[in-house]
């Protein structure tokens, strides 16, 4: 029994150890996390944004406790977090619950916050799912319980939330929803929208009814079985229909979204209202921002205008954010292309092999299959052709196409150096903002200056705190090298994946791309310039679940109607003009049979050549002289009975003389156009002849190419007296 009493205690030892380490451990994992309430404060009580006319821009406020009905409260309440009203911020019957199920799964899916913890971590951590940030989190949450009433806590509750489609709190979702303030809501609308933010991009109405029926109805029934709801109100809201489509709402949603973000990273300590109200004016325009808004999609997307002349953002329309995604094609003018033309790998008519390779264990392939064919540069780029572009990465270096990306802030991690990136493969990717002012670069003659949508921040005595005046400007290429991708882009447009955009009655440069795994296409872009503006159109799915398009389709027809509403009645400036780029004129068989480039011969008939555009500084120098000095590979010539047949080689632009020797005497034979075969039937049994074969291109005669002899075989001569043996 003595024995058992001390390991008893013993084990209580360690126990009471063990506590007091967690303890301590907890102690000092929190010790410097503190309740900051200005963090709950909503922009716009110290905000006020202004158009590019200067026109006040309408922002979400706060929702008040008493304007939300309690039944849309309670709706929340009964499907979030059932004991709200008597927990002290930390629901320890759920937590327990929760630790249960992750230890017995081997997961940490459970997470048990209650409202409290979750606007804590929406307003004061991260999303990430680490034991320091729920120990943080649980801190914070009873913190708050003591400084703020529970009807407080769920307002900025409410008000913290994300509902999809680009509506933060539940004032922009009620009008972006249903077209009223959250006031107005009906039990059902108050329901539903309690739905939606557990997975909005899954339970939208306008994504999937039938998900958000079924959701909107679990609410319901959580609300009755809690005593919010009586049988009758139970039974009405089960019965109202879902909205079938957006209600109008308040323009720049995500614009100003935007903008929030960019005068949080201008003043990290603007949300604590220490400059007082701040005076935000912006590059919105309110009638393309409404022409954005206006496009329909069963998809996500994401809609800009980028004004190339001050690089401010004019409108954009976002219904999942503008998170990083994979670029796809969209990368290889940017990281494959350019960079090449840059370091005097390639030119628009380099040509590259389409023939399947393997690149050290990466096998790429092209989206019809690969043709086994050379194609040059600029076709591969107009058309989006993968092993090319794969080509010159592998040829130039990843390293080099890298540095270029780096240049124009286009990040890329250690994982996606790999010649997976000449096709847009990355493990995060990019932002379309990002890429759009990637494209910028080429319109700009090769500078980068990044958009932005704040163009001056003042405070209330009119002192000027920020002014985006572009003054950041990098050189990333040469002007020479912008002109040749613009040149190359436009083709893309003339004849390439974005020829959907060739109606346009002025010069427009555009590059599709498409991303998808074997379950479909993910991401489906197009983004298209001018000199002056950068348009951008990305479709796709926040959860990555496939779209039913590719860039060329729907994407290259919101760009195109973004260019039409752009320049309704105008057109976009002329693309400046660059020194040291030349036209020239390469021989056309020596590209399509060799793939070499050499320049046409000076006395070249027009069909013979092919014009490009070249950097001069690399522009090829070697002349094609096979018109000027017309020449041939050795005819053949073989006996064919009683005569004699030389095939001449095919050059249809060259006529031909042929020479016959014998015995000292020599004729010409036949002179005149190409033809297939010469036979010449003047000939004597048992006679040797020497021919010479002159190629002529007009009055210049080439270099005369002698033939082996040929001996014709000897009359057969009849036996004697064969007429005294009949």
């Amino acid at each position: 029994m003595k024995r058992i009493l001390t390991i008893c205690g013993v084990a209580a030892g360690i126990l009471f150890l063990l506590a007091a380490a967690l303890l301590f451990a907890c102690l000092g994992i929190t010790a410097h996390t503190d309740l900051d309430l200005s963090l709950l404060t909503p922009e716009g009580n110290f905000i006020r944004l202004y158009d590019r006319d200067g026109a006040l821009l309408p922002a979400a406020g706060k929702s008040s406790a008493e304007h939300i009905p309690q039944y849309v409260k309670d709706a929340f309440v009964a499907v979030e977090d059932k004991r709200f009203y008597s927990h002290g911020g930390v629901d320890a019957r759920r937590m327990c619950a929760a630790l249960l199920k992750n230890l017995t799964s081997f997961s940490f899916a459970e997470g048990a916050s209650t409202i409290t913890q979750q606007l804590i971590k929406n307003t004061h951590l991260s999303s990430e799912k680490t034991i320091a940030r729920k120990l943080k989190e649980i801190k914070l949450a009873r913190q708050l319980e003591k400084r703020r009433s529970k009807e407080e806590i769920l307002a900025l509750y409410l008000d913290s939330i994300y509902f999809g489609h680009s509506a933060f709190g539940i004032g922009s979702a009620a009008r972006f929803y249903f077209g009223k303030s959250c006031e107005d809501l009906t039990v059902a609308e108050g329901a539903m929208l309690a739905a939606v933010v557990r997975s909005p991009n899954r339970y939208s109405p306008f994504r999937d009814s039938d998900a958000c029926l079924a959701r909107r109805s679990l609410v319901l029934r959580l609300m009755r079985e809690q005593g919010m709801l009586d049988e009758a109100r139970y039974q009405k809201a089960l019965r109202e229909p879902l909205p079938l489509s957006p209600a109008p709402v308040e323009t720049g949603n995500a614009y100003t979204a935007r903008v929030i973000s960019e005068l949080c990273d201008l003043f990290p300590d603007a949300r604590s209202g220490d400059w007082g109200t701040l005076h935000v004016y912006t590059g919105l325009d309110r009638k393309l921002q409404e022409a954005l808004e206006r496009t329909q999609c069963e998809t996500d997307v994401c809609l800009l205008i980028r004004d190339n002349r001050d690089s401010v953002l004019r409108a954009l329309h976002a219904t999942a954010g503008t998170p990083a995604r994979q670029p796809a094609s969209l990368i290889k003018p940017l990281c494959v292309y350019a960079p090449a033309l840059e370091e005097n790998f390639i030119s628009p008519a380099t040509p590259l092999s389409d023939e399947r390779a393997d690149f050290h264990g990466y096998r790429p392939d092209d989206y019809g299959g690969a043709t086994g064919t050379y194609m040059s540069a600029r076709y591969a780029l107009a058309n989006s052709v993968n092993i090319p572009a794969v080509r010159v990465l592998n040829e130039m270096g990843v390293e080099t196409g890298v540095r270029y990306l780096e240049k124009m802030h286009l990040p890329v991690e250690e994982d996606d150096r790999s010649l997976a990136l000449a096709l847009g493969g990355m493990v995060h990717g990019c932002s379309l903002p990002a890429l759009a002012d990637g494209y910028a670069v080429f319109a700009a003659g090769g500078v980068y200056a990044p958009a932005s949508c704040i163009v001056r921040v003042e405070n209330e005595r009119g002192d000027v705190l920020y002014s985006h005046d572009g003054t950041r400007r990098e050189r990333v290429f040469s002007e020479d090298v912008c002109f040749l991708i613009n040149d190359m882009l436009m083709t893309c447009v003339r004849e390439g994946t974005a020829k959907k955009l060739r109606t346009l009655p002025y010069p427009v440069c555009a590059k599709t791309g498409t991303a998808g795994t074997d379950a479909g296409n993910t991401d489906a872009y197009c983004i298209a310039y001018t000199r002056d503006h950068v348009v951008a159109a990305w479709m796709g799915n926040a959860d990555n679940t496939p779209v039913p398009t590719t860039g060329g389709g729907l994407p290259a027809n919101a760009a195109l109607a973004m260019l039409q509403t752009l320049y309704r009645g105008t057109q976009p400036s002329p693309f400046a003009a660059a020194e040291g780029v030349v036209s020239l004129d390469l021989d056309r068989a020596a590209y399509e049979n060799d793939h070499a480039l050499l320049l046409a011969d000076p006395a070249s008939p027009p069909a013979t050549t092919v014009r490009e555009l070249f950097r001069a500084c690399a522009a090829p120098d070697k002349v094609c002289t096979r018109f000027s000095s017309p020449r041939i590979p050795a005819p053949a010539i073989a006996v064919r009975g009683s005569a004699v047949v030389i095939s001449l080689p095919h050059e249809r632009y060259y006529e031909y003389e042929i020479i016959r020797e014998n015995r000292g005497r020599t004729a010409t034979i036949y002179s005149g156009p190409y033809r297939d075969t010469v036979c010449d039937n003047c000939v004597a049994a048992g006679e040797t002849y020497v021919y010479t074969v002159v190629p002529r291109f007009r009055s210049r005669k080439g270099e005369p190419v002698v033939l082996p002899s040929v001996t014709l075989p000897a009359a057969a001569t009849p036996p004697g007296d064969w007429w005294l043996s009949q």
